[in-house]
């Protein structure tokens, strides 16, 4: 088999394609997985399902509230599951996910309804959310998450 110049030439050109493509695939693929792990939280939410949010948070995760109040692991998923109260619905709007190294940017409007278990009262809310996800391993985890009240 003979190899030209040419061919050479267009090889290269072709390799040289691939290696700047291949980042900005990487880069939607991680978004991709982002926003599945982003949709499975909101439903873990919903469902107040302690196994579900376990498997999506860091170790290290700080999750903060509109309020001010902050929780680690533990606490948040013990609060979130308590049975206080129940939300009746959780829409994440107009996410926007930015993909940096191992780091996801993610941030949403997030409106909110749920119902207090003592008295039948429904609570709406209305936030700006920012996350902060890690990519661990193959997955990504819940680093940090802050709300501010609308």
């Amino acid at each position: 088999m003979t190899i030209n110049r040419r061919d050479l030439a267009l090889s290269t050109l072709a390799v040289s394609a691939l290696a700047f493509a291949t980042p900005a695939l990487a880069a939607s693929a991680d978004e991709d997985a982002v926003a599945k792990r982003v949709e499975a939280f909101r439903l873990a939410q919903i469902a107040a399902d302690p196994k579900a949010l376990g498997a999506l948070c860091a170790e290290e995760l700080s999750y903060s509230h509109s309020s001010g109040k902050v929780e680690d692991k533990a606490a948040f998923i013990a609060n979130a599951t308590d049975g206080k109260s129940k939300f009746l619905s959780i829409e994440y709007k107009d996410p926007t996910i930015k993909v940096v190294g191992p780091a996801a940017i993610v941030r949403f409007h997030w409106l909110g309804e749920q119902e207090m278990a003592a008295d039948g009262k429904k609570v709406s809310t209305n936030l700006h959310i920012l996350m902060n996800w890690q990519k661990q391993g193959d997955e990504w985890k819940l680093l940090s998450r802050a709300a501010t009240k609308l």
